[in-house]
């Protein structure tokens, strides 16, 4: 590699850190983001129902237990942990959970219900084509999964894929499910 070559890779990679610095400092110093992590309330923010076409917040499930998955379509590890997460609706929403996945795809409604159709999903599918809710929630990768109790706090946070189907998450879950929130 010339000289000049590897200085213009430096200075690309200058301006990336630096980029990516100020993109950290502006998250922790937004005055609407806080610090997301285990025991803190879940940040509240708007996405489009694929199924209704209707904006809906967080804030429209205080007081259910969510399961919140980030993800996206071309993320095969996402892919890879989908049908555990039916399997768990499918187990648990008689029960009262909720699940929302939200794709971060920036592609149109359409692809993103195609694949929701191929691996047949009939949970709750968002799309935040703002990628707004993955600034929110401070993710580092996709998947990422939050659950929230029914007083809107995160109880689990786990990024990467998982088999949410596997017993000690669906006991984890049936614990939040038997909580009432306080004045029920």
């Amino acid at each position: 590699m010339s000289g000049s070559t590897r200085n213009q890779w430096i200075a690309v990679g200058v301006i990336v850190t630096l980029l990516a610095g100020a993109l950290t400092v502006g998250v922790f110093l937004s005055e609407d983001v806080g610090r997301v992590e285990v025991g803190t309330d879940a940040p509240d923010f708007t996405a489009v129902d694929l199924a209704t076409g209707d904006t809906v917040r967080l804030a429209d499930y205080k007081g259910e237990v969510v399961l919140l998955n980030l993800w996206a379509t071309w993320c095969a590890p996402c892919r890879i942990e989908m049908p555990s997460i039916q399997r768990l609706t499918d187990l648990l929403r008689p029960e009262g959970l909720k699940v929302l996945a939200v794709s971060v795809d920036v592609v149109s409604p359409e692809d993103v219900m195609s694949f929701v159709n191929e691996l047949a999903l009939d949970f709750t599918v968002l799309q935040d084509r703002t990628q707004r809710v993955e600034m929110v929630y401070q993710t580092t990768g996709l998947p990422e999964t939050f659950v929230i109790n029914r007083r809107g706090e995160i109880v689990h946070w786990h990024i990467g894929p998982d088999e949410w189907d596997k017993p000690a998450h669906i006991e984890r879950l049936r614990r939040l499910l038997q909580e009432q929130t306080e004045g029920e």
